[in-house]
């Protein structure tokens, strides 16, 4: 009757094999941090945060045709980006200013027409939505050397607008920690086609002064959660 009764955990520890605890264990600390693991990539993969993907819009604006092509300067649409915190969305007047004259009755224009006879503002979809917890002003950010492509990626290649970098934290406290690797001078901030020269560092802490920038308070919490 003895011989009859067999110890589970010497028959899995017989030599060659491998010994139950160890896959026990395997599954218990393994399978968690296998889901955690996954967890974290969905929730920072483009299925979740968008990034590099179209997003659709009521009339397909191509920034290509419009910044590259026709040559047109950001702030010709986006007339606020150096006086507020909001870039701005151009008026459907803004539009017709060309468009009256130029593609007068494409149909692929005629909510933009529409849009100016009735007076009822286009509805466009935007793009870089931060959360509504954190502060951003984008003139202060350009007025003091941010590139637009920085944060918008090169807009000018674009044919549909799409999120160039997800804005996480860690993204943003990375330039406010060493904000001298990405500073431009002044009449470098719109241009899409920027390059760093090689002693960028060493010009970005001249850029520093110059923009009279206080790097002292850039890490505080209240200078984004206000």
């Amino acid at each position: 009757m003895c011989n009859a009764q067999i110890d589970v955990a010497q028959l899995f520890s017989r030599p060659g094999s491998i010994n139950i605890n160890i896959l026990l264990a395997i599954f218990l600390i393994g399978g968690p941090v296998l889901t955690l693991l996954l967890l974290w990539v969905v929730y920072n993969s483009p299925w979740r945060t968008l990034q590099g993907k179209p997003i659709p819009q009521p009339v397909p604006f191509s920034h290509e045709h419009h910044v590259a092509g026709l040559g047109i300067d950001c702030r010709y649409c986006h007339t606020s980006v150096e006086t507020s915190s909001f870039a701005g969305i151009p008026p459907v007047h803004t539009c017709m200013s060309c468009h009256s004259q130029v593609w007068r009755n494409a149909t692929v224009l005629a909510p933009v027409r529409e849009s100016y006879i009735s007076g009822i503002p286009l509805h466009w979809t935007r793009v870089t939505d931060l959360p509504q917890f954190v502060f951003f002003n984008h003139s202060a950010h350009v007025n003091h050397g941010v590139g637009c492509s920085t944060c918008h990626g090169r807009i000018d290649r674009m044919q549909m607008t799409s999120k160039a970098v997800y804005m996480q934290m860690r993204w943003c406290t990375n330039c406010h920690g060493d904000p001298a690797r990405f500073l431009r001078p002044p009449d470098q901030v719109m241009n899409m086609a920027w390059i760093p020269p090689p002693n960028q560092h060493a010009a970005g802490q001249k850029l520093i002064g110059d923009y009279h920038i206080d790097t002292t308070h850039l890490m505080d919490c209240v200078t984004c959660h206000r």
